[in-house]
């Protein structure tokens, strides 16, 4: 059985490989020629998913050590929809490299969001 520290730690390598990732996508998004990052961003995306699922199953291993397994109160919830954002927002950097600056910036807010809600646990 694996402990509440182990998922912790494993959790917040996830989140920390998540937001490399992405802004690595952001940075070679705003490159003069992204035709010549195809590697990097190859390289980020697989990273991406690996660290998305490893913080969707490490969450949830979390939840279990902390006896919540039904009725999900509201900050888990919430931090669903942010992994979902999270999840999608490589999709909005590729389409919108314009927006890849401002991304580079708004998306830690919402990581900081993220771990209120891990700490504070409102709505529990």
């Amino acid at each position: 059985m694996i402990s509440y520290e182990v998922y912790k730690i494993l959790h917040l390598w996830g989140i920390m490989l998540l937001f490399t990732s992405v802004g690595g996508l952001c940075i070679l998004s705003m490159k003069a020629r992204p035709q010549n990052s195809e590697a990097g961003r190859k390289l980020a995306m697989s990273v991406h998913g690996i660290a998305l699922v490893l913080i969707l199953v490490t969450g949830f291993g979390l939840l279990a050590r902390l006896g919540i397994m039904t009725g999900w109160p509201l900050w888990v919830w919430l931090k669903l929809g942010i992994w979902v954002i999270l999840g999608g927002v490589v999709v909005l950097i590729r389409r919108m490299p314009q927006a890849a600056g401002l991304l580079f910036l708004v998306i830690p807010l919402l990581g900081a969001i993220a771990a209120f809600l891990a700490i504070y646990k409102p709505g529990s």
